[in-house]
């Protein structure tokens, strides 16, 4: 996320204003280009309902969140809140990752076709929609080349670390108006400050419904790269700060009325909570991280990326030994020109805050103390995963890519700037050997129990009246994968359901962040026999416990799908409530008798 800046007078080659330049064929292909790589990426799950990107639990909130979105639009309700889920209290939506930025334009999608469509067509618009608008800016504002700029976004949309992100978290993975908001904020006109600062002020507005932590960064990316390039040319900073200062001034002026009352939802309106659930300093890259292959590429594998990134979809460094050594070589080659410098300053600052506050290589700790130990308690900060600043370092390397490949365009009018044609052969294959190692392969998939006909069908509808809840086995309340959430997304919201996988307040006395509602003891000793299929023996204070649970989720019908331990969840079940029956692909019982 780095910022291209306008230049001063002592660039080689400066920085170029604003251009309008014609879309052409060559410039459509390209565009094609990064969307049929981004439909092929998720090729694991077009028609396939059985199946969800690896990280399943995080696909599930994302699509109840689309689902809920276009409930909302819909029906004309409150997007901020939603009774739906986590009966009866409710979930703050503007607390949590509600991607209503993303939701709301895709709500004709979402009713259309469902929430699994709409889930995978936001992949796609993430992914093609962040290298398209790499690829523009760079066309605009960097370079002539456009073979240089479509290489440039390309691996600005489709780096490791964006594949990792896009398939579990869609607030990380939407970055297209990242590229916008820089071009506005480091506009090189001095003039129209009120005209940039109100676009500017539009833009980050509806950042904050795609991804407020994507914003976050985006703000500290784009004061170090200001910082650093005011250092390396101070004539220009003084020149372009009044102008810059405006803008932001102007913006700030626009988005804060847009924002004033989601805001205000969020941190004080009802299931508002404080601080975060886990430890951020806990997510921390390896070191020796950056050369390696994330498991997403063609060169990939499962074992090492487990050891050097905390999880799957935070593999945001594995750039490569070949893609760190041009960089190097980039920065040296072209280290007169104060973009590069500041460049090059951000990029390694974001590269060692991922380190954490102790770093590690090959997994041992080293006891050097990280650079993230002197930031982590600032605002903020304090709630910004560590291992998620490489994704920072991703556009920065793009830039360089780029204009490396643009100093060595075949122009004529260049003269030796062109380079000769050995040269410009030479350097190209090193981009491509240094590239191609980090293709993408198609987002990995697993298997889901499909959803109940009996919950598909609305068999439940004879048994649900209005004020009461369906409750899935195992009624999840925490971090878990939620079948009450899944079943809930895929059917368009079709009943209230207790529990789910969301961030909320410890209790209500108790604003302190935890994952999902706070626990009953129902909901603990049926997660406990669907992860180890061993069945307790069931005591009368068990029932009554059940009963004052049922009671409080205000249930009417619990239901029981597919499971990896479904039988010992049955019969401990029916030790609790009495024997259940089965009904379209279901375990289901009618607790109304025992709630009342």
């Amino acid at each position: 996320m780095a910022a291209p800046a306008a230049t001063g007078t002592t660039e080689a080659a400066p920085v170029r204003r604003f251009r309008r330049l014609p879309v052409r064929a060559a410039d459509a292909l390209v565009l094609a280009g990064y969307l049929v790589l981004a439909v092929l990426l998720t090729v694991g799950q077009w028609g396939r309902p059985g199946r969800l990107f690896h990280q399943a639990g995080d696909q599930i909130l994302f699509e109840w969140m689309l689902a809920r979105t276009a409930w909302a639009v819909s029906g004309l309700e409150n997007p901020l809140y939603s009774a739906e889920l986590n009966a009866p209290d409710g979930v703050n939506l503007m607390a949590n990752t509600s991607v209503l930025g993303l939701g709301v334009p895709l709500t004709p999608v979402t009713l259309l076709f469902g929430s699994q469509v709409a889930f995978l067509v936001a992949v796609v618009c993430c992914l093609a929609g962040t290298a398209t608008a790499w690829y523009v800016l760079l066309r605009r504002r960097l370079v002539d080349s456009r073979v240089a700029a479509a290489v440039g976004g390309l691996f600005c949309g489709f780096a490791p670390g964006m594949i990792a992100q896009a398939g579990a978290h869609l607030h990380m993975a939407a970055q297209f108006l990242v590229p916008a908001i820089l071009a506005l904020v480091f506009h090189p006109n001095p003039r129209r400050v009120w005209r940039h600062g109100t676009l500017l002020g539009l833009l980050v507005a509806y950042q904050v419904f795609l991804g407020e932590e994507v914003l976050v960064f985006l703000v500290l990316a784009a004061g170090t790269f200001a910082l650093a390039y005011a250092a390396a040319d101070r004539a220009a900073a003084r020149r372009l700060a009044p102008a810059l200062l405006g803008r932001l001034g102007v913006g700030v002026a626009v988005s804060l009325p847009l924002l004033a009352y989601p805001l205000w939802f969020q941190f004080f309106g009802p299931g508002h909570y404080r601080g975060m659930p886990f430890h951020a300093y806990g997510y921390q890259l390896d070191a020796a991280s950056f050369p390696a292959s994330a498991r997403q590429t063609v060169l990939g594998d499962d074992h090492l990326p487990g050891l050097l990134a905390p999880n799957p979809t935070e593999e945001n460094s594995f750039f490569g030994p070949g893609l760190l050594v041009l960089a190097v070589v980039i920065v040296i080659w072209m280290w007169r020109r104060p973009l590069v410098r500041a460049l090059a300053v951000c990029g390694l600052f974001f590269a060692m805050l991922s380190l954490g506050g102790q770093v590690r290589l090959d997994g041992t700790p080293t006891g050097i103390p990280g650079p993230y130990r002197l930031v982590a308690e600032l605002p903020l900060l304090d709630h910004a995963v560590p291992a998620r600043f490489p994704l920072v370092c991703i556009p920065v390397l793009g830039i360089l890519l780029a204009l490396s490949l643009d100093r060595l365009r075949p122009d004529p009018a260049a003269g030796p700037r062109a380079g000769g044609v050995p040269v410009r052969l030479l350097w190209g294959g090193a981009v491509a050997a240094a590239l191609l190692p980090l293709i993408p392969t198609p987002i990995r998939t697993v298997p889901a129990w499909p959803v109940p006909a009996f919950v598909t069908e609305g068999g439940w509808r004879a048994q649900t009246s209005p004020g009461r809840t369906l409750v899935a086995v195992p009624p999840v309340t925490g971090a878990g994968v939620s079948p009450a959430m899944f079943w809930s997304a895929r059917t368009g919201l079709a009943f209230p359901a207790p529990g789910g996988y969301f961030i909320g307040p410890r209790a209500a006395d108790d604003p302190a962040a935890r994952w999902g509602a706070p626990d009953r003891p129902t909901a603990v000793l049926l997660r406990r026999v669907a992860e180890t299929g061993e069945v307790p023996v069931v005591t009368d204070e068990n029932r009554r416990q059940a009963v004052e649970d049922l009671r409080h989720w205000r249930a009417a019908v619990v239901v029981q799908g597919g499971l990896r331990h479904g039988d010992p969840v049955r019969r401990t079940v029916d030790a609790l409530l009495g024997p259940g029956r089965e009904v379209a692909g279901a375990h289901v019982w009618d607790v109304r008798p025992l709630v009342g």
